[in-house]
């Protein structure tokens, strides 16, 4: 198993397929971009499948999720996700996606295997997503939320961050909205991921903040606690239920205790947390001729170093030289 030296037990792999992204929202990366990985340094897809297969078949792995940058760019994607649901035993297969290409995707990556997508929607006001996102590409994401439903990949969870004085006040709005579609709505914390390290604290909208604003026009009570298990969400039940809203507190509510993540970055790296500044190359080591066993033993070494926390609230804390788009979420 993937156990880290505080008895934590990874079971969630996180697998970013590409640091590249049609959208720049102002959370992650500057309006022009970023100098993307060269593609010889990516992972292949037969890469990806291997190492996905490693984490699965010997080191207990049972949810696998895609992520960015942005994984729909990733021509292989519907290939991968096939060949990770064939696995055995079959992990939960699932997606990370800002919806731009999700409308054409969403039924062939349903046959294909995939089981679950969430999908990012910061606003309901095209104006704003333009200003958050640099790019009017609002239809596509309403477009591809809609796709997904009717692919069955339910349910369609949407993952919201609430900029101060840009988007804050749609927090209602947007919870009216995903109930009324049928979507499951999760607030995040802003976290400091930003590639212009521009994160700061005072801006950043809380989960006390969110509840509040929502309360205001809800009522929310919580679920139950034992079914969050290592779930990164509180979640709340919308007027009585069964309809709920989850808020992710990664700043001021961390979950670091309950953490089954492991990431593996689009260029083959494992990182065991978000805000690591270490990584452990497995795409090297792959690539020089190593077997599976070998690379089931430098995972689990990599894991066993993990920290018990995220240290944001250290004063010593530095971010990550990564930005979250070239880590994968």
């Amino acid at each position: 198993m993937l156990r880290d030296s505080y008895g934590r037990v990874a079971t969630d792999l996180r697998v970013s397929l590409t640091d590249k992204c049609n959208l720049r929202c102002t959370y992650c990366m500057p309006p022009e971009g970023l100098d993307w990985l060269p593609k010889p340094e990516l992972l292949t897809a037969d890469e990806i499948v291997r190492l996905v297969a490693i984490g699965v078949e010997r080191l207990g792995v049972t949810e696998v999720r895609y992520t960015g940058g942005e994984p729909l760019l990733r021509r292989e994607l519907v290939d991968i996700v096939a060949r990770t649901a064939a696995l055995s035993p079959r992990p939960e297969v699932m997606l990370t996606t800002n919806g731009i290409g999700l409308a054409r995707l969403a039924a062939p990556l349903a046959e294909a295997g995939l089981d679950r997508v969430n999908v990012s929607l910061d606003t309901l006001e095209r104006d704003t997503f333009k200003r958050l996102a640099h790019r009017d590409r609002f239809d596509d994401v309403i477009a591809g939320l809609a796709a997904a439903d009717a692919a069955g990949l339910r349910p369609v969870k949407v993952n919201t961050v609430l900029m101060r004085g840009i988007n804050d006040h749609e927090a209602p709005a947007l919870l009216r909205y995903c109930l009324k579609q049928g979507y499951e709505l999760r607030f995040i914390e802003q976290m400091p991921l930003d590639a212009q390290h521009g994160w700061s604290r005072k801006d950043m909208v809380t989960a006390d903040e969110i509840l509040a604003m929502l309360k205001a026009e809800f009522d929310l009570r919580p679920d139950d606690p034992e079914e969050r298990g290592s779930a990164p969400a509180e979640r709340f039940l919308v007027d009585g239920g069964p309809e709920r809203v989850g808020v992710i507190g990664s700043v001021t509510r961390p979950f670091c205790g309950a953490c089954d993540r492991v990431r593996l970055t689009a260029d083959g790296q494992v990182r065991n947390c978000l805000f690591a500044r270490e990584e452990s190359d497995l795409k090297t080591a792959m690539r020089d001729g190593a077997g599976d066993d070998e690379l089931a033993a430098r995972w689990i070494a990599a894991v066993a170093t993990k920290l018990p926390g995220h240290g944001i609230d250290d004063p010593a804390f530095l971010q990550p030289a990564r930005p979250m788009s070239a880590i994968g979420g």
